[in-house]
């Protein structure tokens, strides 16, 4: 790959980590967590290691996101939409 494409993966990766540091709402953080995760993933695959590419999306942004999703229901902190 072009080290053009690797330096954008890396920036991508650092505005990601500033950004959800910066975000004031709790849902957008877990989706940029996620997108953090994602990120990383390709770049695990980038430098051949696939076994950790897999295991970086199946649990940082699968099972993880999945995880923080239930908590933030379960705190209430994800408001549905209901019809009553």
């Amino acid at each position: 790959m072009s080290i053009i494409f690797e330096l954008l993966l890396i920036l991508a990766l650092i505005i990601c980590a500033i950004a959800a540091l910066g975000s004031r709402r709790l849902l957008v953080t877990v989706v940029i967590f996620m997108a953090y995760s994602l990120i990383m993933s390709i770049i695990w695959a980038l430098l051949q290691s696939p076994d950790l590419a897999i295991t970086e999306a199946a649990v940082g942004a699968g099972v993880t996101g999945i995880l923080f999703f239930m908590t933030l229901k379960k705190i209430h902190a994800l408001k549905g939409t209901k019809d009553e």
